[in-house]
């Protein structure tokens, strides 16, 4: 069984930066080869995609935070991290990791980020 923390997050005014962690815990053969996926969910809204990096380090982001946000890796820690910079109102929510396979996905508790003035 694969446990996901998140952290970093917090309250932050607009053009403000975080970095929020997401570290993995489980045995060596669950770890091996996992992706990861960054969603978030505001207020009344539905969960949506943010970022993803794969065991080959290759990412993709949402067209939204493309240019302000960099999802990275640490194998040696087995940490994912979402840097993000710019920040605007709208990135507020909850942030959430979630460790992907072919055929298995867990997710984290989520980290609460506020963007406000």
């Amino acid at each position: 069984q694969v446990q996901l923390v998140e952290s970093g997050g917090g309250s932050v005014q607009p053009g403000g930066s975080l970095r929020l962690s997401c570290v993995a815990s489980g045995s060596m053969f669950e770890l091996r080869g996992l992706g990861y996926i960054w969603y978030r969910q505001a207020p009344g809204k539905q969960r949506e995609f943010v970022a993803t990096i794969g065991p080959d380090q290759n990412t993709n982001y949402a067209d939204f935070v493309r240019g302000r946000f960099t999802i990275s890796s640490d194998n040696a820690k087995n940490t994912v991290y979402l840097q993000m910079n710019s920040l605007k109102p709208e990135d507020t929510g909850i942030y959430y990791c979630n460790a992907v396979t072919v055929r298995r996905s867990w997710w984290g508790q989520g980290t609460q980020v506020t963007v406000s003035s």
